[in-house]
C-alpha cells in the first residue's frame, strides 16, 4: 500500500511538472479538499492552476512517513522541496490522505505547510 500511494502522490507532483491538468484531475477525488496557506480548495481549483501550464519546474520528496488508516486509506507525508518555472527554490511538508477505489488510488485530502522561511535549507 505504501508503495503505490507515494508512486500516486509522484505521478500528481509529475503532472504539476508537465503541467498536464487532466492527469492532475484524474489523480483527485470529487470532493478533494486542499488546505494551503492561500485557503481551501477544491478538484476544480487544484486542477485548474494548470491552465496556464506547468507550476513546478523540478521537485525532490523526501523524509517520508506513512500510517495506514483503514484497509483501503492512507496518510502520506513528507518534505518536498522544488522550484516553480523562473522562480526559487521553495520548501514545504505535505500531508496527503489517498483511498482505495475501484479506479484505483485517489487523493481525497492534501494539506501544504510551508517551512518557516527562517529555517528554509533546501
Amino acid at each position: 500500500m505504501e508503495q503505490e500511494i507515494e508512486a500516486a502522490e509522484r505521478a500528481v507532483w509529475e503532472a504539476l511538472k508537465a503541467g498536464h491538468a487532466a492527469a492532475d484531475a484524474a489523480l483527485l477525488s470529487a470532493d478533494f479538499l486542499g488546505v494551503y496557506p492561500s485557503g481551501f480548495a477544491g478538484h476544480a481549483e487544484h486542477s485548474s492552476q494548470l491552465s496556464e501550464g506547468p507550476t513546478v519546474a523540478e521537485y525532490t520528496l523526501s523524509d517520508p512517513h506513512f500510517r495506514q488508516l483503514g484497509p483501503d486509506c492512507g496518510l502520506y507525508s513528507y518534505r518536498a522541496a522544488y522550484r516553480r518555472p523562473g522562480g526559487s527554490e521553495e520548501v514545504m511538508f505535505v500531508s496527503s490522505i489517498w483511498q482505495r477505489r475501484a479506479q484505483g488510488w485517489i487523493n481525497i485530502f492534501s494539506q501544504d505547510t510551508p517551512l518557516d522561511e527562517a529555517d528554509q535549507t533546501p
